[in-house]
């Protein structure tokens, strides 16, 4: 078999059988096929697609490329949550412990941000002394007694997605769907949970800002999940709006807190909820309403805010700081960004307020850059609210001026404003069961 053979037959609109691809991934992974052509392939599967069979045999060569974690010995129902990306998105810090205090166990297997959006393992570290750093063992036996641990991806886990998708970074072939399907799914099979909700999102800071393109994501992951024997299913939520008023990653970690315990952004809590419901629905052998009301009383009674900490505890965090509605990390400098205007906000374009948040020092351009836990926006107007000339819009917290002074730039940069108030945009686009 010649890896050349392999791209001239995509090149012209074939499908490769599964012996193909594992040729490819394994020898790709191991060095043997240059990143020259792995370049060639994934550009002619950029231009041609690939078809159901190729993209589940491709997940699952990826997924088995590593460590496949068994979770057998796990006592329980074993679940999952990923979500695509966006900016404020910490719903991963309400769903797990709201799941967790229904009884599911929650073993999940995070990763960390680049870019525009925030990673879980990052918003988990801004809390003083969380480890993320489980050995296998430690990991089982946490999830086995108290029903959830958040650790981040070992090296070994999907190797084959991690050098693949490192190539696609740098020769523009990221934005192709059976691609993102195979490198989501093949962490999240690799991972071993045996039910997985999908958070999908779609707008403007989203992977996929259209709605359509979305959907086929969305479609292609649980036809994967289901191929494999997987429960799954997945929401297509809105990102052409940041979720929850809070970005950066120690005010997102109080941004959640504050959901657990009856408050916080409304938008949150509801994306929040319906995500939890689909996982508690499917695992529990629950109705999505029941489901539903079952989440909402996890929050009410305190006991996902319980668990939260309880996680935080066995992971050699500071629990009490869970309890403040305070930065645990003063940033050294804040300012107000007030608007220049008056009327309605139209539009926000999401990807530069995360852009913005950056920054200000809250996330990375390269994976080498080191993150200040403390920076980020907090958000006093959003995407249809009214705002007279000079009513603050946001907050905005940095290290130094430099970063504030740029931060602050890219933010109003984000913002369209209207004398027509927009039409109120939905939370959920949908759902792929």
């Amino acid at each position: 078999m010649r890896m050349l053979d392999l791209i001239e037959k995509k090149k012209q609109g074939g499908a490769l059988n599964k012996a193909e691809i594992r040729f490819f991934v394994d020898g790709f992974t191991c060095g043997e096929i240059p990143d020259y052509q792995a370049s060639a392939l994934l550009m002619a599967i950029c231009l041609v697609g690939m078809t159901s069979e190729e993209t589940v045999a491709l997940t699952d060569c990826m997924a088995h490329s590593g460590d496949i974690l068994d979770l057998s010995d796990v006592d329980g129902v074993t679940a999952d949550k990923h979500s695509t990306g966006g900016v404020g998105d910490k719903t991963t810090l309400v769903v797990a412990p709201v799941c967790a205090a229904m009884g599911l166990k929650i073993a999940k297997m995070s990763g960390r941000g680049l870019g525009h959006t925030g990673g879980t393992i990052d918003k988990l570290e801004s809390i003083p002394g969380f480890r993320t750093s489980l050995s296998e063992a430690e990991f089982k036996t946490q999830v086995n007694a108290i029903g959830l641990a958040v650790t981040g991806q070992t090296g070994m886990l999907a190797p084959a997605d991690k050098k693949i998708y490192a190539l696609r970074d740098v020769t523009a072939t990221v934005n192709s769907i059976p691609l993102i399907a195979s490198s989501i799914m093949s962490k999240k099979l690799a991972a071993g949970a045996q039910n997985i909700v999908l958070d999908v999102k779609c707008g403007s800071g989203a992977l996929l800002p259209n709605a359509d393109d979305a959907r086929a994501l969305a479609e292609q992951m649980v036809a994967i999940g289901k191929t494999c024997g997987r429960g799954i299913a997945a929401v297509l939520t809105n990102m052409d709006v940041p979720l929850g008023t809070h970005i950066g990653n120690a005010l997102e970690v109080t941004e959640a807190c504050a959901v657990l315990q009856n408050g916080g952004a409304a938008d949150l809590r509801e994306i929040s909820l319906t995500l939890s419901a689909y996982l508690i629905a499917m695992s529990l052998e629950k109705t999505y309403e029941e489901a539903y009301r079952a989440a909402e009383q996890m929050l009410e009674s305190g006991a996902a805010f319980r668990k939260l900490q309880e996680m935080v505890a066995a992971q050699g965090g500071d629990a009490r700081v869970l309890e403040s509605e305070t930065c645990f990390l003063s940033a050294r400098m804040q300012a107000e960004v007030c608007a220049e205007q008056t009327g309605y906000i139209a539009h926000m374009h999401t990807q530069k307020i995360g852009e913005s948040a950056s920054l200000l020092g809250a996330g990375r351009e390269k994976k080498t850059d080191v993150i200040d836990y403390a920076a980020g926006i907090v958000l006093h107007k959003k995407t249809g609210d009214f705002v007279n000339r000079g009513d603050v819009l946001a907050v905005l917290y940095a290290s130094c001026a430099e970063r504030l002074q740029a931060g602050k730039q890219r933010f109003l940069d984000a913002l369209v404003f209207s004398n027509t108030k927009p039409e109120p945009q939905a939370l959920c686009f949908g759902t792929v069961e």
